[in-house]
């Protein structure tokens, strides 16, 4: 009897942890060798490598593939690196990857399976899309933008009062803030001042969402190696504090715009229309290419189009899609932002034409900035968008499929299957890196974004907010917000690196969200400006 729970147990091991180790090279597919248990994943659990090294490698070492195999702890995962088969998947084939695979389940963790990222019932996915994008189009950030500049101004404000001519900041720790400050009050109404009330409760709940260290960190471990023991466990991905924060904070808000007849442009109000069967359809505006940013993603056609179908939107709906753009603009932005001002610490040629840009605009306008202003400024759209080129925030994008699908290929070789379920991933980072696509992709050249250059870009290869019709549905948002921070920096300070900061600028190996070796610590260096009068105004 004891031979043979042995020989079960072991039975059970072997399929579990060895006879993955084996799923791509049975479907002759390029992989790097993986380890039991851990999969491809050893390295980066240990912090000995970033994922994003491991998967760079692996996307070099297969140069004649149009992809690879990688394997998450026990699940395979095939990584795309062609850019027509990135389309079929993403856009043209959307039918078949529609969603993202689940990290949490739906009775254990609402507010993170809820979310207009997570959720997985495409029906449902395509109407949470089309009731929540009227937010983001061109006259709601119209109206936000006064909102955003406000918090942008308190925000350079403090810095402008600090008695040292060169301030020493914590870069992201002061995004971080800037970020909290424009989502409080465009998202929820709620006026904050994160860079003097240091310990705002906004604040803090915004370290402990965007912490995926520790705890956290293992749950993620867990989620990935073996989602059934997450919901044996019923393991959530956030706390209770967290989760009853937001709650309470939307619930709140809900109550005094019924009580008191409040209306604002913001994600909470649409929800609470959409409730009520109000929700207006809004025609589709049409972009204005002088006013647009190169990386901003499109709207679907297919979510264009009015969904015919009708779901319930509770309290907890409207607090998940609040709680995951306070996540995306607390860390996500806040991260653009930072590695914008890296690079523009390290090449101060590009920081002062940037800045010339920014002073005629001001100077032009009197001081008085509008949305469209920002927007037209070409070259400053032109380093953020190699911002995000060079310093990819999202490393992969996911999706996954709902029933079989091919890829066929050329040259003879044979065909692969895709089951249902299976998962895909997109290396954004590995290819905005490609020297095929990017000549000396480590080189920081606003250049190639230019008029002249522009369409030298390969479609599909530059992916900063996704593709498809699961893209970012903030992109516009994200970019206006980062692009106010740095007009009002740049008019005051010089930024210059401090003794903290590794250059050249590198990847931290042992953190699990990219930044930079030795953290975004820079220098504000006081500059004279004839536009002292612009930021009180």
């Amino acid at each position: 009897m004891f031979l043979l729970l042995v020989l079960a147990v072991l039975a059970l091991l072997y399929y579990l942890y060895i006879k993955p180790l084996w799923y791509w090279k049975s479907r002759n597919v390029p992989f790097e060798n993986p380890v039991p248990v851990f999969g491809n994943m050893m390295k980066p659990t240990f912090k000995l490598e970033h994922i994003i090294t491991v998967i760079q490698r692996m996307y070099n070492n297969s140069k004649d593939s149009p992809y690879f195999g990688f394997l998450n702890f026990q699940n395979p995962i095939l990584v795309l690196k062609d850019p027509e088969l990135i389309k079929k998947v993403t856009v043209k084939d959307f039918d078949v990857f529609p969603r993202h695979r689940a990290m949490a389940d739906e009775k254990i963790d609402p507010l993170w399976s809820k979310n207009l990222f997570s959720v997985q019932e495409v029906q449902k996915w395509r109407h949470l899309r089309a009731t929540l994008s009227p937010t983001f189009t061109a006259n709601k950030l119209r109206m936000m933008f006064d909102l955003m500049q406000e918090c942008a101004k308190n925000f350079t404000k403090h810095y402008l009062q600090q008695e040292d001519e060169v301030v020493e900041v914590d870069i992201k720790d002061a995004f971080r803030r800037y970020a909290t400050d424009v989502i409080a009050t465009t998202a929820f109404g709620i006026t904050c001042n994160s860079v003097k009330d240091r310990n705002n409760e906004f604040y803090i709940m915004g370290l402990d969402v965007s912490n995926f260290n520790g705890i956290r960190a293992l749950k993620f471990f867990l989620y990935s190696s073996s989602p059934a023991i997450c919901k044996i466990l019923r393991l959530g991905i956030f706390g209770k504090t967290v989760s009853n924060f937001f709650r309470k904070i939307v619930s709140d808000n809900i109550r005094m715009r019924e009580e008191q007849s409040i209306v604002r442009p913001d994600m909470i109000h649409l929800l609470m229309e959409a409730r009520k069967g109000k929700m207006k359809k809004e025609k589709p505006e049409p972009v204005d290419l002088d006013v647009d940013s190169f990386a901003a993603v499109e709207e679907s056609e297919m979510v264009n189009k009015e969904a015919s179908w009708q779901m319930e939107i509770t309290d907890e709906d409207i607090t998940a899609q609040a709680m995951v753009f306070f996540l995306g603009g607390f860390d996500t932005t806040s991260s653009m932002m930072s590695f914008a001002i890296a690079e523009l610490a390290v090449n101060p040629e590009i920081q002062q034409r940037l800045r010339e840009e920014i002073n005629d605009v001001v100077e032009r306008t009197g001081g008085k900035i509008k949305y469209e202003d920002i927007n037209r400024m070409k070259y400053f759209d032109m380093v953020i968008s190699e911002t995000l080129r060079k310093w990819a925030l999202a490393v992969f994008l996911d999706r996954q499929a709902v029933k079989p699908y091919t890829i066929s290929q050329e040259n003879g070789k044979p065909a692969l299957r895709i089951e249902e379920g299976d998962v895909i991933w997109i290396p954004v980072y590995s290819i905005h890196r490609d020297p095929k696509y990017y000549p000396d992709p480590e080189k920081f050249d606003p250049e190639r974004f230019s008029d002249e250059r522009k369409h030298e870009i390969k479609p599909f290869t530059f992916l900063p907010f996704g593709t498809g019709p699961r893209n970012c549905i903030g992109s516009r948002f994200a970019l206006l917000e980062a692009k106010i921070a740095l007009f009002n920096i740049l008019i005051h300070f010089e930024v210059v690196p401090t003794s903290k900061v590794t250059l050249p600028l590198k990847l931290d190996e042992k953190l699990f969200m990219p930044q930079i070796e030795g953290g975004f610590i820079f220098s504000l260096k006081k500059i004279k400006t004839s536009f002292g009068d612009y930021l009180i105004s």
